[in-house]
């Protein structure tokens, strides 16, 4: 009895012994993609008033993790009994963060900015609605980009057993919501503690500075994440397209690998965008 008592425990030690090898493996082919969703993420969860920071994060957050809980257990179905549907699933992933990459870009070169009371008047009227469609915007971008982290994570560990494979993918899933958004949390609150350091310090030393240098800085990083942010969108879905479909991953052989996933990424979103702005009209027409 008691023999069989440790041999359950020799087990378990020997099952988080593989779990925490294949974690590590896991969350090294990953690191790419972590990086660009936390410049995605850390750009959508930005440019809301101080007090509503947290709670749109923490938002976003709750669906990261709702994500993660969906796909993660119909990725593994889908790789025992489906294989194929795998790579279609990452496609049309791609295809949306692409449209959402070229379509940051069009607006920022083509809409114009408002402006001065604009803004203010703006801001009062549609605050909350713009604060949840920014949530949902964040939300569903985090979807994508968690199936391919997850996807990654799983093609890591093929080769272990089904236990082993079930327990690393949810470790790297969480641990992925964690880091990311615990990251951004530390970029959106930057200014705050900039302000505090100030106010200890009594705008004196090297505190003060240092917290002057917090409150300059964030704005930079905001517009350099929004940037960094919309290059990753079309870094990974033009990624997606070069590793998933053999015609493209052969195309242009001498052309540098980031290079071609980003004119790969721009091209697709050009083109889903041109769709989806003819369907617009179409139904715009035909109501009239």
């Amino acid at each position: 009895m008691a023999s069989g008592f440790f041999a359950i425990f020799d087990d378990i030690a020997a099952l988080m012994d593989d779990v925490a090898v294949a974690t590590k493996v896991a969350t090294h082919k990953t690191a790419g993609i972590l990086g660009d969703d936390l410049a995605v993420n850390a750009e959508k969860a930005t440019g809301f008033l101080s007090s509503r920071e947290i709670p749109v994060l923490w938002a976003i957050t709750k669906g990261s993790l709702f994500n993660k809980l969906i796909i993660v257990p119909i990725a593994l179905l889908l790789n025992a009994f489906f294989p194929a549907a795998i790579k279609f699933v990452l496609i049309l992933g791609g295809l949306y963060l692409a449209y959402e990459g070229v379509e940051k870009i069009i607006e920022y070169f083509f809409h114009r900015q408002k402006k001065g009371h604009q803004v203010v008047e703006q801001v009062k009227q549609d605050d909350r609605a713009a604060e949840v469609t920014k949530i949902k915007s964040a939300v569903a971008t985090d979807f994508i980009l968690s199936v391919e982290i997850v996807i990654i994570a799983l093609g890591s560990v093929l080769e272990e057993t089904l236990s082993t494979q079930i327990i690393t993918v949810a470790v790297v899933a969480v641990l992925a919501t964690i880091g990311v958004y615990g990251i951004v949390a530390l970029i959106v609150r930057m200014d705050d503690a900039g302000y505090k350091l100030m106010k200890y310090s009594k705008d004196k030393g090297l505190l003060a500075k240092l917290g002057a240098l917090l409150v300059k800085s964030l704005p930079v990083i905001i517009r350099v994440l929004g940037v960094v942010g919309t290059i990753a969108l079309l870094l990974v879905s033009g990624g997606i397209f070069v590793h998933n479909i053999e015609y493209f991953h052969h195309v242009f052989p001498k052309i540098q690998g980031t290079f071609k996933e980003l004119a790969f990424g721009m091209i697709a979103g050009l083109g889903v965008v041109l769709i989806m702005t003819g369907v617009k009209k179409a139904v715009s027409l035909y109501k009239a």
